[in-house]
């Protein structure tokens, strides 16, 4: 639908990554029952990568906060419940009050997502209370760098000012002193979402109801708050955004598709937006690739909303992308396998080598996982590299579970390495079964015959 650079990769090793974005106002509600039209699950022509969810307004009264320091909170449960089946998992999060953000990737990527920083920026309440603001998570995807955010603006018509204020002081504090990160403005892609509560001026409640009623969105796109901003600051006028062919997604009556019918009749409006901005992007209309070389581009195939949804007074807005790029980094930094076939009858040999550069720790750790993992902490097992090690000679290190740390169960697995310096999945193994224990049994002449005991 709208694309930032008309080239294609032609190089063999360019690699198309598909992004859907999620943002919802979700009004303290509890998740929905039925997720396939947020995530697009029935889409047979989406091959998605990545998920990147950005909610506001979850519940955060004292009871729920504590709850949710000490548990998964009951959307970061529902995201992984539905996702981790189809190989994706949660790789970072990052929650101020009611603002939440995550991201899921296929565990192939793992390897190649390096989380560099995640931070909150409250902006209420004299600019320390996380009811308003933004979280941000910055991270290296296949060597180049991408900023999410997710952002609750304040609200009302007469507050503009005030919204793009705070659009300002959360990009200006995305700083990363001390760290080897260049500016937030350097990175190759910033996504902002979110709450953003921009409103429709002018027009009356009548005329604005009547343009949705009758499809005219073109008539309200004028006078929309974000779209005027956009006209007038040229910052934000680098982030683009897709056409909105969709009607405003607030406000709504709860469980209906009904707009305001209480009192304060507020006007509807589009609040719930996603924006993007490339690195040194060119002039609307040049034809001239953004970036010479290496290739990096972003294409928008669908901006839509999701009017089956009626738990808030906001409906959800997803943004499908497809990114592509020359990854500039291809080859793991840790390279795994488990040596020969596991079985549950002795402890289990893990070869890795490392690349020369790789700034290894003592705490670094090897997990071992099941298919399906939720997120990085839902290992089976682990073991520290330094502890448990064989034998170690120009990067290539042997290392060995204890056959008592393994639980019998069944089912394929998957090795990772953590990289503490890195607080990333830097090394994957391929999946691999562990044979189930072998018993043995007398048989009538007197002979030993193997039997498995299966795992209960």
């Amino acid at each position: 639908m709208a694309t930032v650079n008309p080239l294609k990769p032609t190089e063999q090793r360019g690699r198309r990554l598909s992004i859907h974005i999620v943002t919802w106002n979700v009004a303290s509600a509890a998740p929905p029952l039925d997720p396939d039209n947020l995530l697009q699950l029935n889409n047979q022509n989406l091959n998605l990568d990545m998920y990147v969810i950005g909610l506001q307004e979850m519940n955060c009264g004292i009871r729920n906060l504590l709850s949710d320091a000490a548990f998964e909170d009951p959307w970061s449960s529902f995201f992984m419940d539905v996702l981790s089946p189809l190989s994706f998992v949660k790789v970072s999060s990052v929650r101020m009050q009611g603002l939440l953000l995550l991201v899921f990737a296929k565990y192939q990527h793992l390897p190649f997502i390096q989380i560099l920083s995640t931070k909150s920026t409250p902006t209420g309440l004299f600019g320390y209370w996380g009811n308003k603001g933004g979280v941000h998570i910055c991270l290296k995807l296949y060597g180049y760098y991408v900023s999410i955010i997710n952002c609750h603006l304040p609200p009302h018509m007469t507050n503009n000012d005030q919204r793009l204020e705070h659009f300002d002081r959360i990009l200006e504090m995305q700083n990363f002193e001390g760290l080897d990160i260049p500016n937030i403005l350097d990175h190759d892609v910033i996504v902002w979402f979110g709450d953003m509560n921009f409103r429709i001026e002018d027009f009356g409640l009548h005329f604005v109801r009547e343009s949705i009623k009758n499809q005219c969105y073109s008539d309200l796109w004028e006078k929309d708050q974000l779209s005027i901003a956009k006209r007038c600051d040229p910052l934000l006028r680098e982030f683009q955004e897709g056409p909105l062919l969709f009607p405003p997604t607030y406000k709504f009556d709860k469980n209906s598709n009904n707009y305001d019918t209480s009192e304060k009749k507020r006007k509807p409006a589009w609040t719930d937006r996603i924006l993007w901005r490339l690195k040194r992007q060119l002039h609307s209309g040049s034809c001239t690739p953004r970036l010479p070389a290496p290739h990096f581009s972003l294409c928008l195939r669908s901006y839509i909303s999701h009017m089956m949804y009626t738990i808030s007074d906001h409906k959800p807005v997803t943004g499908t992308f497809d990114l592509e790029l020359n990854p500039l980094v291809s080859v793991p930094l840790i390279t795994l396998m488990p040596e020969g076939p596991w079985t549950m009858e002795d402890d289990m040999l893990i070869s890795y080598t490392l690349t020369p550069d790789f700034p290894s720790s003592p705490w670094d750790w090897i997990g071992l996982y099941k298919v399906g993992l939720r997120h990085i902490n839902d290992y089976v097992s682990y073991i520290w590299v330094r502890d448990n090690q064989v034998s170690f000679h120009d990067g290539s290190n042997q290392v060995y579970i204890n056959i008592s740390d393994i639980p019998e169960t069944e089912g394929q697995f998957l090795l990772c390495y953590y990289s503490n310096s890195l607080r990333s999945v830097v090394g994957m193994s391929s999946p691999f079964k562990i044979q189930p224990r072998v018993s043995s049994e007398e048989d009538p002449r007197g002979e030993s015959q193997p039997s498995l005991e299966l795992a209960t």
